[in-house]
């Protein structure tokens, strides 16, 4: 959530913010600003709504000259969405500016004694209490910027990543992280400061990722350095070389970026597996399993802790393992998670899953499960995240960016790498049979294809989108492996569409959904061959006898739903615990068409944001 973009450096700064802005619009936001320096005159421009009301606000308030320049979208926590509590922030006296991703938790504490010291607030946010705080402390203390940074940060309660500079010092910018993302970009006589890599990719490939409790003094023509918030001392910072391209954040032809990235899916699968599993070997390579294979083998049981469309991943996981390593699995909301006092023990595995890696619930697990003795297995998809470093052990997947706030190739890699990792325990358990082992990874392999094959019935699907783009409601069916597929195709249609949709698992429709159907009711059933094939075509005879409207999700061929739904969608045939890979697919362009055809903003549906770094 929120997004951060700052330059200093011997560029117009303007474009580099403003262009940055918009590509971190994905994260999610309600609001944004921008404020530049030119050495005599601080302009501050804010404005509700997008990156492109802003661009307009500043046409027509400030000037765009100004090599120093911050610039930040906002996702509302303390205070309504408005240009008053947008980013930047001006401290009192008019001297220090800041933009802030995160919560300040103690702010009514610290806002109290500012205004017993006379500071006066215009905002209801947190971070314009931080920066007075900053300002009280630089004024009374005689300190420079970076030491009452410092200071201040010590005495607050929370999670940040802020960026600050007094005009008085316009040569200078001091950064800060706990628990939100930042990163430094490192170019020639120049530097960038962002969210994450994307806003500045064109400019450099060197970048240094702040780690939780850092800070770093940004000097033009002086450098950099970075120093530990709590002690002062300094780190030896770790220049790392971005594997990033412009190309890949950009739409490629495509008219949204989700439609981009559901059509990436067999490459990112493909390229999720690709080193890991060696079919003509017969075998499955993965260093962060193979390194702690013990420490798996002789797990009590496994916790997979995630939020949202990862914790679904997590759900298929659970069957995967249960059934193919025969290792007792829970699936547990990372935001529950840690408040509930779970018995957690040294003979447990966490696996922590986010697309991001900087899941702030999914964080908090994680040190949780550390602090009891477990291992903690981490799986997302952004390299140097939060979660990467703080886990003991992990796998990538490679989906490449993901910019649309709807997740759909994270969801499908996420399964990929939690099915590699299944396969490998099961092998070294003894639980799966060499023709089986093998049988699974040939149909692995073979999955990409039958994914470029499920997107063929995309003009199919927009045709049903048509006719039930204006319903009010909409159930989602499904049983053992696709129900938690079903979960995840309700979740994509009220993200971007805005439409009721429920997930069930089939077998309960019984037990109160079906007061809900009539005429007026679409039900998709996912109704693949599979062990329970015959439960949900019973399930669906139900659904007919009440003039429920079916969509059935089948395998290529089928006969008997073909002839009991109104519409059916059919994916490749696989193996039952591989078919979430494909059954998801058509949910995943039902609910895009539907979207697009309501008018809705579908890459960055309201209120929503791809990276939840608040609780």
């Amino acid at each position: 959530m929120c997004g951060i973009v700052g330059y200093i450096g011997h560029r117009d700064a303007y474009p580099i913010v403003i262009e940055g802005l918009k590509r971190l619009e994905y994260r999610g936001y309600d609001s944004a600003g921008i404020a530049l320096f030119d050495g005599t005159e601080l302009k501050v421009s804010k404005a509700k709504g997008k990156v492109s009301d802003l661009e307009e606000r500043v046409e027509s308030e400030i000037t765009k000259t100004g090599n120093l320049g911050i610039g930040h979208t906002r996702w509302a926590t303390h205070g309504v969405p408005n240009d008053v509590n947008s980013h930047p922030h001006v401290s009192n006296s008019g001297e220090l500016v800041i933009i802030h991703n995160g919560i300040i938790e103690n702010y009514e504490s610290l806002k109290k004694e500012l205004i017993k010291r006379g500071y006066t607030f215009k905002s209801d946010t947190d971070t314009e209490v931080l920066i007075n705080l900053i300002e009280e402390i630089k004024t009374n203390e005689g300190v420079k910027l970076g030491k009452a940074v410092q200071i201040a940060l010590n005495q607050v309660i929370g999670a940040y990543a802020i960026a600050v500079f007094d005009k008085n010092k316009p040569e200078e910018v001091v950064v800060a992280r706990l628990g939100s993302p930042l990163a430094v970009g490192i170019g020639e006589d120049e530097f960038f400061i962002a969210s994450d890599a994307s806003p500045f990719i064109e400019y450099t490939k060197n970048a240094i990722y702040l780690e939780d409790e850092e800070m770093a003094i940004i000097r033009f023509h002086k450098g950099i350095k970075v120093r530990k918030i709590k002690d002062d001392s300094l780190v030896d910072p770790y220049i790392q070389e971005l594997k990033l391209n412009l190309e890949q954040i950009e739409k490629g032809g495509y008219e949204h970026f989700m439609l981009k990235e559901i059509h990436e899916q067999p490459k990112a699968i493909t390229d999720t597996y690709r080193g890991r599993l060696l079919r003509d070997e017969a075998i499955i390579k993965m260093a962060g399993v193979e390194d702690n294979m013990k420490k798996f083998l002789n797990a009590n049981r496994i916790i997979i802790v995630a939020c949202g469309t990862s914790w679904h991943a997590g759900l298929v996981a659970e069957y995967i393992f249960e059934d193919l390593a025969r290792i007792p699995v829970e699936v547990e909301y990372a935001s529950e998670f840690r408040y509930r006092n779970p018995v957690i023990t040294e003979n447990d595995i966490l696996i922590a899953i986010s697309q991001s890696g900087e899941t702030a619930d999914t964080l908090a697990a994680i040190k949780m499960a550390k602090s009891k003795g477990a291992f903690v297995f981490g799986v997302c998809n952004v390299v140097g995240s939060s979660i990467a470093r703080e886990t003991d052990a992990g796998a990538y997947t490679h989906a490449g960016p993901e910019i649309g706030v709807a997740s759909t190739k994270a969801f499908t890699t996420q399964i990929t790498v939690l099915s590699l990792i299944a396969l490998r325990l099961a092998r070294a358990k003894g639980t799966i049979s060499s023709s089986d082992f093998r049988n699974y990874l040939l149909e692995m392999e073979m999955i990409p294809a039958k994914v470029e094959k499920a997107l063929k019935a995309d003009a199919h699907i927009k045709t049903i989108s048509e006719i039930y783009k204006d319903v009010p409601n909409f159930l989602y069916l499904g049983r053992g492996y696709n129900f938690p597929v079903a979960l995840e195709g309700a979740l994509k249609l009220k993200e971007i569409s805005y439409i009721h949709a429920e997930g069930y698992p089939a077998a309960e429709m019984k037990h109160g959904p079906i007061a809900l159907i009539d005429e007026n009711m679409p039900i998709v059933v996912i109704a693949t061959k599979a062990e329970h094939y015959d439960k949900v075509v019973s399930n669906i005879q139900e659904i007919k006898s009440r003039k429920g409207k079916i969509i059935g999700v089948i395998t290529e061929g089928d006969t008997i739903v073909r002839d009991l739904a109104d519409h059916v969608i059919e994916v490749p045939d696989t193996i039952e615990a591989l078919s979430p890979l494909l059954t998801t697919i058509p949910l995943q362009l039902l609910s895009y068409h539907i979207a697009v055809m309501l008018d809705k903003n579908v890459d960055q549906p309201r209120n929503l944001a791809k990276s939840v770094t608040v609780e």
